[in-house]
């Protein structure tokens, strides 16, 4: 049987319920949580170790990979762990502390992920468009300028909306409908007009994946009219396959953290609790668990160092 979540609390910290009305799914749940968190851990520290110590693959395009893939270890890595303890023993206390940790952890990491997808879409769109620039384009003095945009963007964004949180009194229920410390769900808990701290972030959140997407859809577009100007019908399905993976990740990452965002300023009861806290969950795991798949492991030069050197610790042992 599953243990049920305390049902008292200090004043100084929030018991995550899991998914609301799906209590008794939760082992179920679990298993398959548990194998993509590994299969996430696993894939992208090799696609980091195989990027960090091949210098042949130091190039902007593998770039981009390695700080995603370390984005989705830390993406992850903030909520699954947790997410575990709830679904298998029913542990879902998490100091205030902890709580506002992991939420500014995730809501930054969400939004240099975005960043990273758009500086992607421009990498391929320069590669495919203007291969001849290539170079001269993407220095690496442009490499760490974009880099340091998409952090600085992400902290600017998210410190102000923690702080404006963390400031709320939270004298009621300590019971958060949720499994991780999402920002809604936490300041739905708050004794005082949260409303300052959601319209920030439905401004803030809709502006920044708005301009990313707009972006995205207007490198894709581009790429495309190059794709079908191509005379090699296979350069022209080798270049459509690649890009209609990376469209179908985004597709997944933005669609179900859309709704999860949106739905919350809808009338209450339009979607099901349960959907808005799994739409949310899949939101932060599956994106990292696919990733090393579409972004690494269908890259033919990082696929060929993985195989290799997997059979290199394979001949050791």
């Amino acid at each position: 049987m599953l243990a049920s979540p305390c049902n008292q609390t200090s004043d100084n910290s929030f018991i995550l319920v899991g998914i609301p009305g799906l209590e008794g799914a939760h082992l179920w749940l679990a298993a398959p949580l548990s194998f993509m968190y590994a299969v996430a851990l696993v894939g992208n520290t090799l696609i980091l170790t195989v990027i960090w110590v091949d210098l042949t693959l130091h190039e902007p395009m593998y770039y981009f990979l390695c700080i995603l893939a370390a984005v989705d270890i830390i993406m992850v890595t903030s909520v699954a762990p947790k997410m575990l303890s709830i679904f298998w023993s029913g542990d879902g206390a998490i100091t205030f502390t902890a709580c506002f940790a992991q939420m500014y952890v995730i809501h930054v990491a969400t939004s240099v992920e975005t960043g990273l997808l758009l500086g992607m879409a421009f990498d391929r769109y320069v590669a495919i468009c203007k291969p001849l620039h290539y170079q001269t384009i993407l220095t690496p003095k442009m490499m760490l300028g974009i880099g340091l945009a998409i952090l600085g963007r992400a902290v600017l964004y998210m410190t102000p909306l923690i702080w404006i949180e963390s400031q709320l009194p939270f004298c009621g229920s300590h019971m958060v409908p949720h499994s991780y410390c999402e920002h809604m769900a936490v300041a739905k808990l708050a004794c005082a007009d949260y409303m300052p701290s959601s319209l920030y972030s439905l401004i803030g959140s809709s502006i920044i994946v708005g301009s990313d997407v707009s972006f995205i859809a207007t490198s894709y577009s581009l790429i495309l009219q190059a794709v079908f100007r191509l005379s090699s019908r296979d350069a022209q399905l080798k270049a459509l396959s690649t890009c209609g993976s990376h469209v179908g990740v985004m597709v997944l990452y933005y669609f179900p953290g859309l709704i999860s965002h949106y739905v919350e300023w809808f009338e209450q009861g339009v979607v099901p609790l349960h959907t808005q806290v799994l739409l949310a969950d899949f939101y932060l795991v599956i994106p990292p668990t696919l990733n090393p798949i579409i972004y690494g492991l269908r890259t033919k030069q990082i696929l060929e160092r993985v195989l290799g050197m997997l059979r290199n610790c394979w001949c050791a042992v």
